[in-house]
């Protein structure tokens, strides 16, 4: 059994997305990370996902969408032992820097991590952020 549980909060953004057929983006459906990231079946510990209601542009992030975010990692705090966000560059650093003020004193890590290409791109460098992001969010 494994030990150590992360929840992914999917944002939008770039690493959450897939090229369709015809080179359009969609957004990828989370439930399906271990086809699209099949090293984390190996992984140490549990994962979970949630989703925002609504996947955005992460240039079109807002403060009550940060108050979002801290809701559901106010909420499932005690079930996890870590908490990755999978979020858009564009305003990442935002959000970053609005959780650290909105959480204090936090014994459990909470990663922020996206990606400049999609996840379904064969050059992706969105498995290896994921990857690495639950790494770190596992870890006690």
């Amino acid at each position: 059994m494994k030990q150590n549980k992360v929840l992914i909060v999917y944002t939008g953004g770039t690493i959450g997305m897939v090229q369709d057929e015809n080179g359009s983006l969609h957004p990828f459906a989370l439930d399906r990370i271990y086809d699209a990231v099949p090293q984390l079946k190996c992984c140490e510990y549990d994962i979970d996902s949630v989703t925002l209601d609504n996947i955005i542009d992460s240039s079109n992030m807002t403060p009550s969408l940060w108050v979002d975010i801290a809701n559901i990692i106010e909420r499932e705090y005690e079930r996890y032992d870590g908490f990755v966000v999978l979020h858009g560059t564009d305003t990442m650093a935002y959000t970053a820097s609005a959780l650290s003020f909105m959480f204090k004193n936090l014994a459990k890590p909470i990663v922020l991590t996206g990606s400049q290409l999609p996840l379904g791109m064969l050059r992706s460098d969105g498995r290896e952020n994921i990857i690495c992001a639950l790494e770190i969010a596992s870890t006690r």
